[in-house]
């Protein structure tokens, strides 16, 4: 998935760092932290921090032609390299498939053997760019949250599949199709609908969908059919998880109208329009629907897929209840909103049917956290 916006809620902590523990690394915004302070491991399952670790490894290894997606990382010198990204997530899984075998706790939650065993990047967020959209943007809340990122520390949003209720036809109430491609779109390539503008998906806003065009034209299949409440969220997350009669069904977007996200508008005022396709599970990054990798909740980060590359591990530090917890994830996802954006990390955190379930379960969860890039040391180093 994609996707991206989330609802924040705690008040800024600055914390004052010391940089002398840091060598320059990786240029720009990561530097080699040879000291990193670590929490207590948690929040996290090794067994599923594998399952998209594997997975991620799998579309870098299957997928060499996306050149937006598998490489190095634009922001990073010679010292991050693709092989080292790769080999990163081969040894998180053997590593948890040792300790099953073992049947011991899995070292992933132990502090001494990350630091070990893996280089750590410490991660400063691009605090210009952020000030510049704060500036722009017309959402005051978002405005403030954007100024108020520290110096050491990222903004640590969270995303979540909508769990929504919606309807096998089109009611008083569920009057907003989830609509798939278009009917003139069947059997062409991704490339060569992108380069036909005279195609249904590339003419109409999300507005002129939601006015009718494309139910008035008979121009495109209603999937499933939602409030128009739901459709906007669902836009924006980019997955629904939805109940039909009783039934469970995953939804993932497919192939947008090639109109740009803008973060400085809200959700409703987006043109950008999606058009989706039933999915087995939760999706994340993938150049086609079916090369999608299948993601799971709090082990996957969506982020800057373009400039960091995908595939990273990331750990992020924060305070919660008095304590510093760390937990581990996978970059395996992406979304609009991460355009020229080295200062945030999305965590898949659940799904919730809205807010107020989200916000019980996330609320203790901070708004900013420290933030490292790891990669696994060479063998000699051990």
């Amino acid at each position: 998935m994609i996707f991206l916006m989330r609802f924040c809620f705690s008040l800024l902590f600055v914390i004052a760092i010391s940089f002398h523990t840091f060598a320059q690394a990786p240029a720009g915004f990561f530097n080699l932290d040879k000291a990193p302070k670590l929490g207590k491991m948690a929040s996290f399952k090794a067994s599923e921090l594998c399952d998209v670790a594997d997975k991620t490894q799998s579309y870098l290894n299957q997928f060499t032609e996306d050149k937006f997606a598998v490489h190095a990382g634009k922001v990073f010198d010679e010292s991050v390299t693709l092989v080292k990204v790769e080999q990163t997530l081969e040894f998180i899984c053997q590593t948890y498939r040792e300790d099953v075998r073992e049947k011991r706790q899995s070292r992933l939650h132990d502090q001494e053997f990350l630091t070990t065993h893996f280089d750590f990047y410490r991660w400063t967020p691009d605090i210009a760019t952020a000030r510049k959209i704060a500036l722009k943007s017309t959402n005051a809340r978002k405005s403030s949250m954007l100024n108020a990122i520290p110096t050491d520390k990222i903004f640590l949003t969270k995303y979540y599949t909508k769990l929504l209720i919606a309807s096998n036809v089109k009611t008083a109430v569920y009057n907003q199709a989830l609509y798939s491609l278009p009917y003139d779109e069947t059997g062409l390539t991704l490339a060569e609908a992108n380069n036909d503008l005279t195609i249904t998906r590339n003419k109409f806003t999300r507005q002129e969908v939601i006015a009718g065009v494309l139910e008035e034209k008979k121009l495109a299949k209603a999937l499933i059919w939602l409030t128009e409440e739901a459709l906007h969220d669902v836009l924006l997350q980019g997955t629904g998880v939805v109940e039909v009669n009783g039934q469970r069904r995953y939804f993932n977007v497919h192939r947008n109208n090639g109109i740009a996200y803008d973060y400085a508008i809200g959700k409703r005022d987006q043109a950008r329009y999606w058009y989706f396709s039933e999915v087995p599970s939760i999706m994340g990054y993938g150049e086609t629907l079916e090369s999608k990798i299948a993601i799971r909740p709090q082990v996957s980060f969506a982020g800057n897929v373009d400039q960091l590359g995908l595939g990273k591990l990331f750990m992020v530090s924060y305070k919660q209840a008095g304590e510093e917890i760390s937990r581990l994830g996978v970059l395996s996802d992406q979304g609009g909103a991460f355009d020229n954006n080295l200062f945030q990390l999305d965590l898949l955190v659940d799904s919730y049917f809205g807010w107020e379930d989200y916000h019980q379960a996330n609320k203790d969860l901070p708004d900013y956290a420290s933030a490292w890039l790891m990669l696994m040391k060479p063998p000699q180093k051990y």
